[in-house]
C-alpha cells in the first residue's frame, strides 16, 4: 500500500500582531506560565512586526520538496499542519480525510529525539486523529535525521561560510547551539533502558559530525532559548553566558551554528542574531552566525530521500551509531516509556 500525501508537521508561529498572544497562549497551555512572561516574549515577536519567520520558511521548504518530488516523478502532494498556529494539524488532517486519504507520511520539522523534539509530535498526530475520528488516515512519522550525511554536510558548509566571512582569523571559536530543555526532560529522553539523555547526546554527536566534516578540531556545545522558572535546572551553559566566558579567556571571535534548528526560527534570529550578537559586540568580539540547513538545497533532497525510505525501500543513510528512531505509526511512542513528559505536581 502506498501513500496519499506528505503532512509537513511543524510548531507554527504568528503571522501578524493580533496573532501573537493567542499563539503564545496555545504554546503554553496547561503549563502555568505567568502572563508577565508571555508579554515579555510577545515583545520579541513585535520586534519583527508580530510575524514569526517559521511559517514562511516552512512553505519555502515545502515548495522545494514538492519540486524535487515532481522532478523524481513522485506524485505525493505536500500539506502543511502546525501544533500551535494555523494551519493547525487537526484542520489539515480533516481536509486530507475529506479528500479520501488513507495513508499519509508525516515529516516533523525536528532532526532529534526527546520530548519536545520527537514525542510531542507523536502527541500531535494522536490528537489530530482523535479530532478527526473514524476514517482518519494512518499516519506514519518519518525518522530522526540529525546524523544523515545531507544534514551534516549542509550544516558544515554553513559553518565554513561563516568562518570565511570573518576572514578565517586564527583563534575564532566554533560554538554549536541547540534549544535548552529542563535537565529532567533530557534525562527522560530516549527509551528507559538506554539510560536517558538521548537529546543532548544526539546534539553532541551532530556537532562532532559537523565539526569533523568542516575540519574543525575544537568547538563547544551550548544551549539557548530557555524559558522555564529559575528554580528548575535546564541544560547549560547558555550561549550568552558562554560568550562572557570566551571573552574572559581572550577568544577574539565566534562562529555560532544553531545545529539544533532546521531553519531560522524566531529563537535563532532573536537569541542569536540579536542578543548573542550584541553581547559579542559589547566584548569587541567578532561574530558570525552560520546558516541553518533548511534553506540549503540539500535539505529538500534529504526530505525526499527520507520519503523514499518508505515509498521505495531506500536504505537509511546515517553517520552515527545511534539507532534510527522516531518512525512510528498513529502517534505511538518509539518504545514503552520513551521520552515520557515530566509529571507536574498536583496543586
Amino acid at each position: 500500500m502506498g501513500y496519499d500525501a506528505l503532512l509537513w508537521l511543524s510548531f507554527g508561529g504568528p503571522e501578524g500582531p493580533d496573532d501573537v498572544m493567542p499563539f503564545l497562549e496555545n504554546v503554553t497551555r496547561g503549563r502555568g506560565v505567568p502572563r508577565e512572561r508571555l508579554l515579555e516574549v510577545a515583545e520579541h515577536y513585535r520586534h519583527f512586526g508580530g510575524v514569526s519567520p517559521i511559517n514562511k520558511l516552512n512553505r519555502e521548504a515545502m515548495a522545494a520538496v514538492e519540486k524535487r518530488l515532481a522532478g523524481a516523478g513522485m506524485d505525493l502532494p505536500v500539506h502543511f499542519g502546525n501544533r500551535n498556529w494555523h494551519p493547525m494539524v487537526e484542520e489539515t488532517l480533516a481536509a486530507l480525510t475529506a479528500e479520501g486519504a488513507k495513508r499519509v507520511l508525516v515529516f516533523p520539522t525536528s532532526a532529534y529525539g526527546g520530548y519536545s523534539a520527537c514525542r510531542q509530535y507523536d502527541e500531535d498526530i494522536e490528537r489530530a486523529r482523535a479530532a478527526v475520528g473514524d476514517g482518519a488516515p494512518e499516519l506514519v512519522k518519518i525518522r530522526q535525521f540529525f546524523d544523515h550525511p545531507l544534514f551534516v554536510s549542509a550544516v558544515a558548509d554553513g559553518v565554513r561560510a561563516a568562518h570565511a566571512s570573518l576572514g578565517d582569523e586564527p583563534g575564532i571559536r566554533t560554538v554549536f547551539t541547540a534549544h535548552s530543555v529542563p535537565e529532567s526532560a533530557d534525562r527522560a529522553s530516549g527509551p528507559p533502558p538506554e539510560g536517558g539523555h538521548r537529546y543532548s547526546r544526539q546534539i553532541a554527536e551532530a556537532a562532532r559530525l559537523v565539526a569533523a566534516e568542516a575540519g574543525i578540531a575544537e568547538y563547544d556545545v551550548v544551549w539557548q532559548s530557555r524559558s522555564g522558572p529559575p528554580q528548575v535546572p535546564w541544560l547549560e551553559p547558555d550561549i550568552v553566558d558562554h560568550l562572557d566566558a570566551l571573552h574572559e579567556a581572550g577568544v577574539p571571535g565566534v562562529v555560532v551554528s544553531p545545529i539544533g534548528f532546521v531553519s531560522d526560527h524566531l529563537e535563532v534570529i532573536w537569541d542569536l542574531d540579536n542578543e548573542a550578537a550584541e553581547r559579542a559586540a559589547e566584548h569587541g568580539m567578532k561574530f558570525a552566525r552560520a546558516a541553518t540547513a533548511g534553506s540549503d538545497p540539500r535539505f529538500a533532497e534529504l526530505v525526499v530521500e527520507l520519503i523514499r525510505e518508505h515509498t521505495h525501500g531506500v536504505a537509511p543513510r546515517k553517520l552515527s551509531p545511534f539507532p534510527a528512531a522516531g518512525c512510528t505509526v498513529n502517534g505511538a511512542p518509539c518504545a514503552i516509556g520513551c521520552c515520557e513528559p515530566a509529571k507536574r505536581p498536583a496543586r
